[in-house]
């Protein structure tokens, strides 16, 4: 039994990594990849850049955001919207 300690000692700290680090992180991806699928026109949404605005057209992998009083248009790629403004 003890030349298995080492083994089961292994094997206990990588499932400890995986449940406190991998998963959760697998999780979030997951429901960013979601939440990048599911955007539509109308949306408030804040770029990872910082920017803040309103979705104006969404393609297959571009956001147009109007930005600012004067309602400036930008065109952003899906992967650079950070979260949802009223979520």
């Amino acid at each position: 039994m003890q030349q298995y300690a080492g083994l089961i000692m292994s094997i206990a700290f990588i499932g400890i990594f995986y449940f406190l680090l991998i998963r959760p992180q697998q999780k979030r991806d997951k429901e960013l990849k979601e939440m990048r699928a599911n955007l539509k026109v109308g949306d408030e949404v804040v770029t990872i850049g910082g920017l803040v605005g309103k979705i104006f057209n969404v393609t297959e992998d571009m956001v147009t955001v109007e930005v600012g009083g004067d309602k400036t248009r930008l065109h952003v790629e899906k992967w650079a919207i950070g979260k949802m403004k009223n979520k």
